[in-house]
């Protein structure tokens, strides 16, 4: 068994992908922005045994900066990029067990090495399906379920499979003259930008999810070919708009918004209604959803789920490389936020030592 440590400047990671099916949340060019825009450190491993593939990106944290003004040892651990990252495996390797549970500990023993003491990961919900039969539940856990379109499906079997409240919304705003298209984002960043940071503040979001400017710009610039902008208008004003993402077979909602004042009228029923056909014709497989924030099943979840039957696993990692150092971080973050070490064990957030975060990546 082969593990190489890969930067995003090794031509091996490109090279690996292309051995393998993959998503947009693994392109070296997506992963570099997500590194700048966490101020962490991408890194990938590759672990291969003949035919055997196991890739899987990351982003390394610091964790100096939970304690406030305590002094800790230097150790970090690590994080998925943003979205739904997961494991890349070869077809061997997915019907391998065995060595599925080698390539965890060989992974679990690199990140140690590195002074990394916990990682979490968010597996792809389609490319990682049946991992939780393999790994075991103390480790590989069901954090909900997502929504997606199987796109090999007639256009009248989607349109069935659609929620009867959807569709009645999605004939009436087609009646009153709301249109959809696809656009270059390059074109339309501003209005995109202005729509956006509305939605999030809005919602309240967390400063983690206000991308800049510059992010979006060379986001365009380097991932053009996989990112598709949707606009909602009517009376020749914008009321919506939507990243997608597309890569092998898989379009995907990457970030959205909407107009506070055309809230009312759920443009994005008809939204996804017309890219969710785009999608179809330009011979993608399949339109992925996801689900409600962070796994739940609340209002977000139930709106996706009027679009189509099919449902996914939503499934993370959850590895303690270094229990000694996990343990010390857990005490020194109990002790900061005045809390008892159990308090924040019994949590389900992981790692336990970034409960109650208040300080971003």
């Amino acid at each position: 068994m082969k593990t190489k440590i890969i930067d995003l400047s090794n031509p091996l990671w490109l090279e690996t992908l292309n051995k393998l099916r993959y998503d947009f949340y693994h392109l070296p060019q997506f992963v570099y922005l997500e590194s700048k825009r966490t101020n962490t450190t991408p890194q990938a491993i590759l672990i291969s045994e003949g035919e055997k593939i196991f890739f899987l990106p990351y982003l390394i944290r610091r964790c100096d900066n939970l304690f406030g003004e305590e002094e800790i040892p230097e150790v970090f651990d690590v994080v998925s990029p943003y979205g739904y990252p997961g494991i890349l495996l070869s077809e061997t390797a997915a019907n391998s067990p065995d060595f599925l549970e080698l390539a965890i500990n060989n992974l679990i023993f690199v990140l140690r090495n590195q002074n990394i003491c916990s990682a979490f990961f968010r597996l792809h919900p389609i490319l990682n399906q049946g991992l939780e039969k393999i790994y075991s539940p103390d480790i590989c856990k069901i954090t909900g379920e997502t929504v997606a379109i199987n796109l090999n499906l007639s256009h009248e079997e989607i349109w069935t499979q659609t929620h009867s409240s959807h569709r009645k919304i999605i004939n009436r705003q087609k009646r009153n003259g709301i249109t959809v298209k696809m656009v270059l984002l390059d074109e339309y960043l501003e209005n995109f930008l202005e729509i956006y940071y509305e939605t999030m503040e809005r919602v309240g979001a967390a400063k983690l999810y206000y991308f800049s400017q510059d992010f979006f710009w060379e986001l365009s610039k380097k991932l053009t070919n996989n990112l598709h902008l949707s606009i909602v208008e009517f009376e020749n004003e914008i009321m919506s708009a939507c990243l997608f993402t597309e890569c092998c077979g898989i379009v995907q909602s990457y970030l959205s918004g909407t107009k506070n004042k055309f809230l009312k009228f759920s443009p994005d029923k008809i939204m996804f209604d017309y890219v969710r056909f785009w999608a179809k014709e330009r011979g993608n497989k399949f339109m992925h959803l996801g689900g409600g924030y962070r796994g739940t099943t609340d209002g977000i979840y139930d709106f996706k789920s009027g679009f189509s039957k099919l449902r996914y696993k939503f499934l993370t990692l959850r590895l303690i490389t270094d229990q000694e150092k996990y343990n010390y971080l857990v005490y020194l973050r109990a002790k900061f936020l005045n809390q008892q070490v159990e308090t924040l064990l019994d949590s389900s957030f992981f790692p336990a030592y970034r409960s109650l975060e208040i300080i971003s990546f």
